[in-house]
């Protein structure tokens, strides 16, 4: 058994750092890399290109970062834990395997599948079975939005990962497996946790919670000294060092950018929070005022205490749906009377629309610079102020009367109030609206398999 066991995240999401990765595993010691790819809309994204081209719908950066990564990972026993898979966990694993096998590491990488989370092809069979999948939310039937569906993929946890772990696999890919759960399951593997040592499994997510965002946990987007934070430029990212009590240090490789203290590792710890006594979780429920954090030299917080419930009997489900379409422009007018030019606009565009006999189940007007962050600021605008940003956006069920707003923003250059400046790019881009759908499944049926490969 190690200890402690070092867990680096890499990925905070689909589109971060494409340096962190690799500065985890060639900036010091660590045992696992673990990133995170998923969003519930990235999942829709993922389907659709699935849908297109069969060997695709997984995190395509994913790949060519892995070409860079396993001879360090090879060289330093790394192993890798991502959820990279998408909606096509498989295809991924090949495109990995057929990597390695280019770096000449035939025999030396294994790569595990997780599968089992898209539930997409077995929809109806599940509905059938009387499993409700009604909106968590607001408990509309999924009948209401079953043709328009386009993903549905349970959250799994850490104990597919465990499995694949247990059977050898040096990198892990899978769909929707939780955030928190790739961070857990290193720790259940080496510390041999069972399953109904809860206050273990909650330190476990906590862990997972923590660093799940990545730089977030190690001073990125901190609103508590922002300014002092030094060298963001090269941000150390967060790695745990875990023990088998339960207790971790969350720090960062040295000689690395950020800061790792109390206030910056509480910042992450309230993210996405919800009930602070009860994180749910596929594995655990959390509770999170149980959490006791002090500092334990520089760049290092020690977390201790954290209790945990049973797990409940659900898994959470989240489907896409198609919900029509939507569009949003934009000018920049400038100074002077810059807000009331910008207002005018708006007031020219939305009769013109109008006049069009137009259908919208939205129009929406920000004044980016004035009200669009927060609110109406207190008082009037400065009548000075330099610039405004005149934003607009309409959403329909119909894809024609947005396809006409986009026709109708850019005309406002010359035919509306004047200085307009800083306009670019066309009309705007008519897109297709992807909604939100969170449900309840039994975890009995959901059916998840592990397979491992030898590259």
């Amino acid at each position: 058994m190690k200890s402690p066991v070092r867990i680096a995240s890499g990925q905070g999401f689909w589109g971060d750092w494409l340096e962190a990765p690799y500065h985890q595993v060639t900036g010091g010691p660590v045992d696992y890399l673990v990133m995170d790819y998923l969003a519930e809309v990235t999942m829709s994204i993922m389907q659709k290109q699935k849908s297109r081209d069969p060997s695709l719908g997984y995190a395509k950066d994913f790949v060519p970062l892995m070409r860079r990564l396993l001879p360090h990972l090879v060289e330093g026993k790394i192993k890798v834990i991502a959820n990279a898979g998408g909606v096509n966990p498989g295809a991924c694993a090949e495109a990995v395997i057929d990597v390695a096998r280019s770096l000449g590491l035939v025999g030396k990488v294994r790569i595990g599948v997780v599968i089992g989370d898209d539930l997409l092809d077995r929809l109806d069979e599940i509905i059938a079975s009387g499993v409700s999948l009604e909106n968590m939310d607001d408990g509309r039937p999924i009948s209401e939005v079953r043709d328009n569906v386009q993903s549905a993929n349970a959250y799994l946890g850490a104990w597919p990962v465990v499995e694949a772990l247990r059977q050898g696999a040096d990198i892990i890919v899978g769909g929707r497996i939780t955030d928190t759960g790739i961070t857990l399951a290193p720790m259940i593997y080496e510390f041999g946790w069972e399953k109904r040592q809860w206050d273990l499994m909650a330190a476990g997510t906590v862990a997972g919670h923590m660093i799940e965002c990545g730089a977030q946990c190690s001073g990125g987007n901190c609103l508590v000294g922002w300014e002092q934070i030094p060298r963001m430029e090269k941000p150390g990212y967060p790695i745990i060092e875990a023990h088998a009590d339960g207790e971790f240090v969350v720090t960062k490789h040295k000689d690395t950018g950020g800061r790792i203290t109390v206030p910056v590792v509480t910042e992450q710890l309230v993210y996405e929070m919800g009930d602070p006594a009860s994180y749910i979780t596929p594995d655990v429920v959390a509770d999170f005022t149980s959490i006791q954090l002090a500092q334990a030299g520089k760049d290092r917080v020690r977390v201790s205490g954290v209790k945990g419930a049973p797990e409940t009997d659900s898994l959470k489900v989240s489907l896409s749906y198609f919900y029509g379409y939507k569009a949003v422009g934009t000018l920049v007018y400038s100074w002077p009377d810059a807000f009331k030019k910008a207002k005018r606009a708006n007031a020219i565009l939305r009769r013109r629309l109008n006049d069009l006999g137009l259908k919208f189940e939205r129009v929406l007007t920000e004044y980016v610079g004035v009200d669009a962050t927060h609110g109406r600021l207190a008082g009037k605008p400065d009548p000075d102020i330099p610039e405004v940003q005149l934003r607009v956006g309409v959403r329909a069920e119909e894809r024609e009367p947005v396809e006409r707003f986009s026709r109708e923003i850019a005309p406002l250059i010359l035919n509306g109030p004047p200085s307009v400046t800083g306009f670019a790019g066309g009309r705007p881009k008519v897109e297709e609206i992807v909604a939100y759908w969170p449900a309840l499944i039994p975890k009995d049926a959901v059916e998840t398999r592990v397979e491992v490969w030898d590259a």
